[in-house]
């Protein structure tokens, strides 16, 4: 069965699980696999780029953020600015409240904070943050997702992995579950040697 698109994926899960009494909660099913790839899954189709202006001490990430790769400042040279933790920005602060070009920066939940303040508040500084966005959520209205189409199995035994607390004791559990770890091992060792790096380290919490 091929699953290029959320009405297909739906149909696979249900064949797999051999139940056609479940249509509700294998949109669960799929909603909580989208959730758990959100939050482990880091992979180059996941990173965007977006501008904001920067004309005060807190700015808002996107909507769709879930962590910074740079953030940079178009000014003539351009700036990369570097990241520091809230205690050591903080710290910046501390020792100076002068305002300026910013040069710091960290993140207060979903908001970024620079160091020091921008001094150009009637027009500020053109940023721009490289970020991993979260995973397009599969829908009616929206189909299909750069996951979906690049690794339809992962979707499938993300789904029937949380099936599992539902549908208690299915002893398949152990077996979808070795496979969706192999299928997330494979996608990083294929994204990081797209990028180049010959050497992979895969990430311990993805995999769990």
């Amino acid at each position: 069965m091929a699953v290029t698109n959320y009405s297909e994926l739906q149909a696979a899960v249900a064949d797999w699980l051999n139940r056609d009494d479940l249509t509700a909660a294998i949109t669960n099913f799929i909603s909580l696999a989208e959730a758990e790839l959100t939050r482990t899954l880091r992979h180059r189709s996941m990173i965007k780029r977006s501008t904001a202006t920067i004309d005060s001490e807190y700015s808002a990430t996107p909507g769709d953020w879930i962590q910074t790769v740079s953030l940079i400042l178009e000014t003539d040279p351009v700036r990369q600015m570097e990241y520091v933790t809230n205690e050591a920005l903080n710290g910046l602060k501390v020792s100076s409240r002068a305002t300026g070009t910013p040069t710091h920066f960290t993140h207060v939940g979903t908001e970024i904070q620079v160091h020091p303040r921008p001094d150009n508040t009637s027009t500020g500084y053109t940023g721009e943050i490289v970020y991993y966005a979260k995973i397009p959520v599969l829908s009616d209205s929206n189909t299909t997702n750069w996951l979906l189409t690049l690794a339809p199995d992962i979707y499938l035994y993300g789904a029937l992995i949380q099936s599992a607390p539902y549908l208690r004791d299915d002893e398949r559990l152990a077996t979808w579950a070795s496979l969706y770890q192999k299928l997330i091992e494979d996608l990083y060792v294929s994204d990081q040697r797209t990028r180049g790096q010959t050497s992979v380290r895969m990430r311990a919490a993805a995999l769990q």
